[in-house]
Order: structure tokens, then C-alpha cells, then sequence
């Protein structure tokens, strides 16, 4: 059976299977978006560099979704 691992998203705590990538994790937020901002552990990561990503114990993520106008 897969072992999970707890990471928190936005400031809550959630159980994800260990070895869930960036890219999943934002599809399961249904945060796709093309201006979308991701942080973890406080670090900006690229977008082209999404697919590189895989979630580890303890990471905090943030999925920032700007708000444009004026």
C-alpha cells in the first residue's frame, strides 16, 4: 500500500501519497492557471520546471493565484 505524507497547502495541513509531483498537486487543487505563482518552503518555482517537482514530508506549499486590474 502507497504511504502518504503530510505537506500543508495555503496554510492547511493535507495527506497526499508520498511521491505526488507538483504538477498532480495542482491539478487536485484545480488550480491550473496560466498566471499561476507556486511556492515551496518559501521559494519561487518556475513553471518549466513544474514537472521536476516532487512534494516531500513537511513541505509548505502556496498556490498564488494574482489578481490583476486596477
Amino acid at each position: 500500500m502507497p504511504h502518504s505524507i503530510t505537506i500543508t497547502v495555503d496554510g492547511l495541513a493535507e495527506e497526499v501519497p508520498q511521491g505526488l509531483g507538483l504538477p498532480q498537486l495542482i491539478e487536485r487543487h484545480q488550480a491550473q492557471h496560466k498566471d499561476l505563482i507556486v511556492e515551496i518552503n518559501g521559494r519561487f518555482v518556475h513553471p518549466k520546471t513544474y514537472h521536476e517537482v516532487e512534494l516531500n514530508q513537511g513541505d509548505r506549499v502556496e498556490l498564488i493565484h494574482p489578481a490583476f486590474g486596477g
